[in-house]
């Protein structure tokens, strides 16, 4: 019973991060799935981009139903993913648990650096270039097959500081990008979604998709900045304590 609470709980945090921020869904469960539930770093990867996947589509319909999903970009933007997706995911099986938790607290960490710096983008229109687009996807997509992410807490601060989009339509336009990549991952680890605990995936699939609405309804009452630097300290606090874990 206690495991199933946890799996809720965990879920429902998760569901919105996910709502509100267009990421931090896979970065604040694979370690919730590792150190509260008892999976395996490879298990744990595996089962965070399920659930990633379900509960973005979820969150994403939400915010295109507000016009905040940037279509176009977000899939050239994906697209540029696909291949490195696809070939992370065949990699990572080979990768050593503490290696795998090593290098996810780096990237993490990076990321929330690097938002924590940048300034919000100013409003009006947005030039999207193609090259820059490509160039960021397919390194966030290589991220995304390798660790097991779905890549928001790389695509919004790459949407917001690489490509100019506003704090709202980044979290909007991210969860496509996030669905995308997830499923490209998921393709080439097939062969180990059938050995996952689905009597804890499923409840925690459950509870945060159902965080996920509360946490758009959120993202409508918070400002974007707001919203910026709640994320990066976030994902910074998981990093770190993950860094370390990984060194001792």
């Amino acid at each position: 019973m206690s495991t199933l609470i946890l799996a809720l709980a965990a879920g429902a945090v998760i569901g919105l991060a996910l709502g509100a921020l267009g990421g931090g869904g896979s970065v604040l469960a694979v370690p919730a799935l590792i150190y509260l539930l008892g999976f395996s770093p490879v298990a744990a990867t595996t089962a965070s981009l399920v659930i990633v996947t379900l509960t973005s589509v979820t969150a994403m319909v939400a915010h295109a139903r507000d016009g905040n999903v940037r279509w176009r970009t977000g899939l050239l933007f994906a697209a540029a993913g696909i291949g490195p997706a696809m070939l992370g995911g065949a990699l990572a099986g080979r990768i050593p648990a503490a290696v795998l938790t090593a290098a996810f607290a780096v990237v993490a960490g990076a990321a929330a650096l690097r938002m924590l710096r940048s300034r919000p983008a100013a409003e009006g229109a947005v030039t999207v270039r193609p090259v820059r687009v490509a160039a960021a996807g397919g390194g966030l997509g290589a991220v995304t097959g390798v660790l097991g992410v779905g890549g928001g807490f790389l695509a919004v601060p790459a949407l917001v500081s690489v490509l100019g989009l506003r704090m709202r339509n980044a979290v909007g336009t991210s969860l496509l990008v996030i669905t995308v990549n997830s499923l490209a991952a998921l393709a080439m680890r097939a062969g180990t979604v059938e050995g996952l605990d689905w009597a804890v995936v499923g409840p925690f699939v459950a509870a945060a998709i159902l965080g996920a609405w509360d946490g758009k309804r959120l993202s409508v009452k918070v400002s974007g900045h707001t919203l910026q630097r709640i994320f990066a300290l976030v994902l910074l606090a998981v990093a770190v304590f993950m860094l370390i874990d990984a060194v001792l």
